[in-house]
């Protein structure tokens, strides 16, 4: 798909934008990063990847909680979302999973293996680096992973891989379509639209939606159960959380998930939807903090 600006992207990222945003800013490989590395120092390390529209900023409350915990956090913005750039570049998991890994090595966090945190989408970018990188992976969080669902020939993912197709609907409809799609991902209305105007801020920025449609192309987030099945295999301590009442990625999906990736705990969260980090931060730390500490444990002895 051509890059594209789109109607109402009436901002740009350079230096000087960034000057007044909170968090810090690393240029690496495939452009500018923006993150935020927080908690005690002498912490183990936890590191989210997040899903499909998501900034950094969706963290908070959960790095809060983990911070409180004793555990240190890094999070960031994909390329395309919150303050990160958007590349003219293949937006696929390997381009998220390098970012990771950059973003790790060059803040110096790779001594000890890391415990990550993937969410939806991020949870196949989550397992995609835990595969390249299985010695640095200490622990696998996945929170209502994406990717269970079975390809469909009429699915709009589908009907994207033609580029001209999908450069009209990103221009003509793309706002409309991520609106929609946020609507959909939490439980309750006042939290949703807390979580609508924290993405939609970032959309100003132009070529925000062209990373989101040329994320939906090339990333798929269906018929996924090799990666399921080979980061299983992989014998990473791995937890497994849900939201009970989650319409993106169902709970129907949950016992496939278990099947494929054989966590060594997994738990449904009651009365959450799509995006536990975000409607349950306290619930999903209690899940996270235990879970870490044991490995660490086991680690030390």
């Amino acid at each position: 798909m051509k890059y594209f600006v789109a109607s109402g992207e009436d901002r740009r990222l350079t230096a000087e934008t960034r000057q007044a945003m909170p968090g810090s800013f690393i240029e690496l490989s495939d452009g500018v990063t923006h993150y935020e590395l927080t908690g005690p120092e002498d912490g183990d390390v936890v590191v989210m990847a997040g899903g499909l529209t998501i900034p950094l900023f969706y963290w908070d409350s959960l790095v809060t909680e983990l911070n409180a915990r004793g555990l240190r956090t890094l999070t960031c913005s994909a390329y395309g979302r919150g303050f990160s750039d958007r590349v003219r570049a293949r937006y696929d998991e390997s381009l998220f999973a390098r970012q990771l890994a950059e973003l790790t090595d060059r803040l110096g966090l790779t001594a000890r293996p890391l415990h990550l945190v993937g969410t939806s989408m991020g949870a196949l970018v989550a397992m995609t680096y835990a595969a390249q990188r299985p010695a640095s992976v200490s622990t696998l969080t996945l929170v209502g992973p994406a990717g269970l669902t079975k390809p469909r020939p009429t699915s709009p993912h589908r009907l994207l891989r033609n580029d001209w197709l999908a450069g009209l609907v990103a221009r003509r409809r793309g706002l409309q379509i991520l609106k929609g799609h946020l609507g959909h991902n939490v439980r309750d209305p006042d939290l949703g639209a807390e979580l609508t105007e924290l993405v939609l801020d970032a959309f100003r920025f132009e070529g925000s939606l062209y990373a989101v449609f040329d994320t939906l192309q090339h990333l798929p987030v269906a018929g996924r159960g090799d990666l399921f099945r080979q980061t299983g295999a992989l014998g990473i301590p791995t937890l497994l959380l849900w939201g009970a009442e989650d319409e993106v990625t169902p709970l129907a999906h949950f016992d496939t998930a278990r099947t494929l990736l054989k966590p060594q705990h997994h738990q449904v969260i009651a009365e959450c939807g799509h995006m536990a980090p975000f409607e349950r931060p306290c619930d999903v730390a209690d899940q996270i903090a235990p879970f870490v500490a044991a490995r660490t444990e086991r680690l030390d002895s």
